[in-house]
């Protein structure tokens, strides 16, 4: 199971991980097991590790909180 987020979104999941995180290529195997299922939106960032998002200054530490962001609020306005 992904560590960082693993939500239901618009009748579908949203999975993310960080690039170099440890549980990266589970949470790719994770995203690809839904696809038969369900719609599956993947986020990784390139050249991040997991808990990277905490770096507040990096920009993909930003591009990250902000896709998140976007992701848990749709799925709080289902």
């Amino acid at each position: 199971m992904p560590l960082l987020v693993d939500l239901a979104v618009e009748g579908g999941r949203a999975t993310a991980g960080g690039w170099l995180c440890p549980s990266r290529d589970e949470d790719i195997t994770y995203a690809l097991s839904l696809i038969a299922g369900v719609s599956v939106e993947l986020h990784q960032w390139s050249g991040t590790f997991h808990g990277s998002q905490a770096i507040l200054s990096a920009e993909v530490s930003q591009r990250q909180i902000a896709e998140l962001a976007a992701v848990l609020r749709r799925a709080l306005a289902e």
